[in-house]
């Protein structure tokens, strides 16, 4: 599963750069699913919540920060087509939180979801990153990373199936939604 960027190895930009810092997410969305598959008991459980919330967070300041500006660079239809994966995905991973993570039902679906993510990380990595490379600086990229960045601090942890998919419903529900989601992360560890 190795990360592909325009067709050439990825070379090593400034840590602000948006492009950078979803590839290390991506990266490590990869080693956390393998880490839920190989885990056992309460490990288990930490990494599946470690993987919910990185995908969350991860998928909603891709859709506020990202999918506007390649909507303008890559087109209408590849930003829509991103968009509509990541609603797929985030109804996915609702229905994987209502699993037992122990449950021979919940390994089956989590691979089957990670074969979804991977592909739509791959469309991502092939498609969307190089227009966003080729048309956008590198002063831009950065800006864009420090936006994705706080974005991320304000993001839900939670899957919301129903905002996922529409920045506009991000930007006026997510706040709202991570409020909620943070109290009862904070909650289930005490």
């Amino acid at each position: 599963m190795s990360r592909m960027t325009s067709g050439s190895p990825r070379t090593v930009q400034p840590e602000d750069d948006i492009l950078e810092q979803l590839l290390e997410q991506h990266d490590r969305i990869r080693q956390l699913f393998a880490e839920t598959l190989e885990s056992e008991k309460d490990a288990k459980q930490q990494c599946f919540d470690e993987l919910r919330a990185l995908l969350a967070v991860h998928e909603t300041a891709e859709e506020m920060i990202l999918r506007p500006v390649a909507k303008r660079v890559a087109g209408k239809e590849e930003a829509e087509a991103r968009n509509e994966e990541e609603s797929q995905a985030n109804k996915k991973l609702a229905e994987l939180e209502q699993l037992d993570v122990h449950s021979p039902e919940f390994d089956a679906r989590l691979r089957a979801f990670q074969q979804a993510v991977e592909d739509h990380a791959r469309h991502e990595e092939q498609e969307e990153f190089p227009r966003i490379r080729a048309e956008c600086g590198i002063d831009d990229r950065r800006s864009m990373g420090r936006r994705l960045r706080t974005v991320e601090r304000m993001a839900p942890t939670h899957p919301h199936p129903r905002t996922a998919g529409s920045p506009a419903a991000q930007w006026t529900v997510g706040p709202f939604a991570a409020l909620l989601d943070r109290a009862k992360d904070a909650l289930r560890r005490e």
